[in-house]
């Protein structure tokens, strides 16, 4: 079983090319849906022992959980401390599952796959991207979203330019839907075919 990792900064198209790659039925673990899900159950209580009033009736409030961090950065280490290990748990669950399964090739959607040495747990790395105009253009477009916040979040994600020369794949959501629909076609088969 092949193990691919995907990874792309903010607003580069990251989570539509996942889909992509379900479409042509590989199956693929998103982390940051895996993190959602935490932040409703298992991560609640520890998050909450850390950073008191930032969760409500049950589930982490991430607009409260993000004023925190911004006061006091030095949080991001600590919630990464309790959010990782689960996280790592549920993908360990996910990889046992799909090799019972036989899948040839599967999918680790990590939006800092770099930033936290996840390429060591993946056989390839596919590097979603584009034009950082149209980057910022997606980005800023999103609910609540200021140039401060792009701009902290960008602080703590590698370069894109340093993700693509670490990359085995590369694929460019600048050209379009169906350009990366077809990238996406081409490293499935490329991969698939070296799965045997």
């Amino acid at each position: 079983m092949i193990v691919l990792g995907l990874t792309g900064s903010i607003g580069m198209g990251k989570s539509t090319t996942a889909e992509m790659f379900k479409a042509l039925g590989i199956p693929v673990n998103d982390a940051d849906a895996v993190v959602h899900d935490l932040y409703r159950g298992q991560a609640v209580a520890p998050i909450e022992a850390v950073f008191p009033g930032s969760t409500k009736d049950g589930v982490v409030d991430r607009a409260a959980l993000s004023a925190a961090l911004a006061r006091h950065p030095d949080g991001f280490k600590t919630l990464e401390a309790i959010v990782h290990p689960l996280v790592r748990e549920r993908e360990r669950v996910f990889l046992k599952r799909e090799k019972q399964m036989n899948a040839p090739l599967v999918v680790l959607d990590i939006p800092l796959l770099y930033e936290t040495g996840g390429e060591g747990r993946v056989d390839k790395v596919v590097v979603v991207t584009c034009d950082a105009d149209i980057q910022r253009q997606r980005v800023l477009a999103r609910p609540g979203m200021t140039p401060e916040k792009f701009a902290l979040i960008l602080s703590r994600q590698m370069s894109d330019s340093e993700k693509r020369a670490r990359a085995n794949y590369v694929i460019d959501t600048g050209h379009g839907l169906d350009a990366a629909r077809q990238r996406v076609e081409e490293i499935v088969r490329d991969l698939t075919t070296r799965a045997g």
